[in-house]
């Protein structure tokens, strides 16, 4: 795996990412992830009626927003779980590429390509553990919270400093964005809104404030 440190003129998002993670970055189109350990720490609130509480971070809701109107990027979910929580949470955040209760997700990861028309390499996924190995196998871009097992650190392009459920797909959001900024070779950001009828928003490339 390349691991080259980035020229220092490159945006404070990517200082911390390797050249290669930044060339996947550029050509994501895509951006899919579970839920239970990277949108929420794991955690499940049980009582005798069932499943009631999941955390969510706020921070990954403003992630879902600025791919789509930065970087012309949507997110989808794929998860194991049937979860009412979820569901609401992917509705707040207009989240149509949902998937539920899904046991093979590489099924859905082929089906959600083909229909889209997209290339692998233009999907970037996000896993926690050993059921997302297969999908972070085959996408262009994989990602993983800090806290992930071992299983999907090894099949991770990008371990991400952030844990689960405390803002992972944020920091995510903010390396693509970041990387779908920058100047090719003839001054052009070709990543930047590409194949997407989203308009350019005064927003930054990358978030200043970031921790990353």
């Amino acid at each position: 795996m390349v691991t080259t440190a980035l020229p220092a003129i490159y945006r404070p998002g990517l200082a911390h990412v390797s050249g290669e993670v930044v060339q996947r970055a550029q050509r994501i189109r895509l951006l899919l992830t579970d839920c239970d350990g990277v949108l929420t720490d794991g955690t499940v609130y049980y009582s005798a009626r069932g499943e009631e509480l999941k955390r969510f971070h706020m921070r990954d809701g403003m992630g879902v927003e600025r791919l789509r109107t930065v970087a012309g990027v949507d997110v989808g979910i794929i998860s194991g779980e049937n979860s009412p929580s979820l569901q609401r949470r992917a509705a707040k955040l207009h989240i149509t590429e949902l998937h539920l209760g899904i046991r093979d997700k590489l099924a859905v990861l082929e089906e959600i390509v083909e229909r889209r028309r997209l290339s692998y390499a233009e999907v970037a996924y996000i896993g926690d553990d050993v059921n997302d190995v297969a999908v972070m196998e085959r996408v262009g871009l994989a990602a993983c919270p800090a806290d992930a097992t071992p299983f999907a650190k090894a099949a991770s392009h990008l371990v991400c400093r952030t844990a689960g459920g405390a803002g992972v797909l944020r920091e995510v959001a903010e390396i693509i964005i970041a990387a779908r900024c920058l100047p090719s070779a003839n001054g052009d950001a070709p990543g930047r809104y590409a194949a997407t009828s989203v308009a350019p928003v005064r927003q930054p490339c990358f978030d200043e404030r970031s921790e990353w």
